[in-house]
């Protein structure tokens, strides 16, 4: 007997957009089908999702949750839990999120894992998975290490070529150890995640505006520029060019040098895939001049107008691959604590609104298909990501992940209707549509605004990264 059968007129599966029954049964989808061609059982729950949109979950590949934060106080503070982050996710239409397992000097690769799995397991809602972090100078035993993490399930390894702020020295891994670690992607089938930007020229920024006594946050976009994203990108990408076999994602691209970069790399059919964030595509640096314009600033910084035509073109041709948020949830107070150009607080609140922001600027302004949308918020961060077809597609065999978009739910985004924290950089937003309904493993974890889920619902998620997506899959 069927558990659930969610019948629409717009659903996007991987065959493109149309009326089907979705049949779901032990938590997968056992079935895509021509609509009432399958019998409902007397225990089968029958969703109409007539006049709405259905599609698979959402999946955002670049959160923090639990990330070391100092409070207005001064003292050692901590961004919000998986709960929290979770619950406002599924509210959002997100089933999947990807956070970081971060390395440290004196432990291990697996300990390093081991430490993160006490702070999210049985503590999440939705399902889940970490990118390994490692920072500063490596040494020589970590490269076994992360071998042998890559064929465990953890294949996805985060390199920052900067320490982005001066009071975070030693974040930086050098291009001597980049290129260790390019090897061992190479040989054992992983994925690099890149956070790129040239720490020569932000550090000179830093030394340069700091003299010049221009030490506001506002001035960001200086410290943080295009010239750094550019020279930064080509070096990585001229790097993993020279390591046969080294598959990259480049995180949060924010400008249009970055965009050109990857483009290029990809035109060689290099397999080079990219992220940028739903703020890089609609705020730019005169953001930053609004009343608390801290909350619209990550790191690398909002760029200019013509960074965002390059960031909207890129979605378009296959330079740019996913829109995620780089979540860091925390207060209001917290997030603008900082007011110089050296201590302001990265990452912001954006995990809920997601899906329906990018919604209605893709599909609803700029006429986007349903079917691109879908790849832009889950199918192509299940696809690099390694999590494909189990994730991102509404196909039998998959788990039954499904976000049920209503366009009757069109609202102005205020921070009281959201479930993340005090603040939203999203204030104000007009919307297309809202979730009415997210599907996890076929539980309704949240129907017509009341969740219905818990903590132990969430799962871990071990990947493997497709040999199309090494390869260098069009995407």
């Amino acid at each position: 007997m069927l558990d659930l059968i969610v019948r629409g007129d717009r659903v996007v599966t991987p065959q493109g957009v149309g009326a089907y029954d979705i049949a779901v049964q032990g938590g997968r989808i056992v079935a895509v089908t021509a609509p009432g061609a399958l019998p409902a059982g007397a225990g089968t729950r029958v969703v109409d999702a007539t006049g709405k949109i259905v599609m698979p979950g959402g999946i955002d590949p670049h959160v923090h949750c639990l990330w070391h934060l100092p409070n207005p106080d001064g003292s050692a503070g901590l961004t919000a839990p998986p709960a929290q982050v979770s619950r406002a996710a599924l509210y959002g239409g997100t089933t999947t999120m990807i956070d970081f397992a971060r390395w440290t000097h004196g432990n291990t690769i697996q300990g390093a894992i081991e430490r993160r799995d006490q702070d999210w397991a049985g503590k999440c809602h939705c399902d889940y998975a970490y990118h390994v972090m490692v920072e500063g100078s490596l040494p020589l035993d970590i490269f076994d290490q992360l071998a042998e993490a890559i064929r465990g399930g953890y294949p996805t390894v985060k390199i920052f070529t900067t320490d982005i702020t001066p009071s975070r020295r030693g974040r930086m891994v050098d291009f001597g150890d980049i290129w260790e670690v390019f090897k061992v992607l190479a040989a054992n089938r992983g994925l690099g995640v890149i956070h790129a930007e040239d720490n020569d020229i932000v550090m000179h920024m830093y030394d340069k505006l700091i003299r010049e006594g221009r030490v506001g946050f506002e001035n960001m976009a200086e410290v943080h520029n295009t010239l750094s994203e550019d020279l930064s990108f080509r070096r990585v990408l001229r790097l993993a060019e020279n390591v046969p076999g080294t598959a990259l994602y480049m995180m949060h691209v924010s400008a249009a040098t970055g965009v050109a970069a990857v483009r290029e790399a990809r035109a060689k059919g290099l397999p080079i895939y990219a992220e940028t964030l739903h703020q890089y595509i609609l705020y730019t640096s005169e953001d930053y001049k609004r009343p608390n314009g801290q909350i619209y600033h990550t790191y690398p910084s909002l760029k200019g107008k013509a960074d965002h035509a390059a960031l909207w073109r890129g979605t378009l041709d296959g330079s740019i691959n996913t829109i995620a948020t780089d979540e860091i949830c925390c207060a209001l107070s917290t997030k603008v604590q900082g007011k110089r150009i050296d201590d302001t607080t990265g990452g912001n609140a954006g995990v809920e609104p997601r899906i329906a922001v990018m919604f209605t600027e893709m599909v609803g302004r700029r006429g986007y298909s349903l079917e691109r949308f879908v790849d832009l918020v889950s199918t192509n961060a299940a696809r690099i990501m390694g999590m494909y077809p189990r994730k991102g597609a509404l196909a039998p065999g998959a788990d039954a992940d499904i976000t049920v978009l209503d366009p009757a739910l069109r609202r102005i985004i205020r921070k009281e209707d959201l479930h993340e924290t005090d603040y939203s950089p999203w204030e104000g937003h007009a919307v297309d549509a809202w979730p009415s309904m997210t599907i996890l493993r076929g539980k309704v974890m949240v129907e017509d605004g009341r969740f219905l889920g818990a903590e132990s619902d969430g799962q871990y998620l071990k990947r493997k990264i497709g040999e199309e997506i090494l390869a260098g899959a069009a995407l």
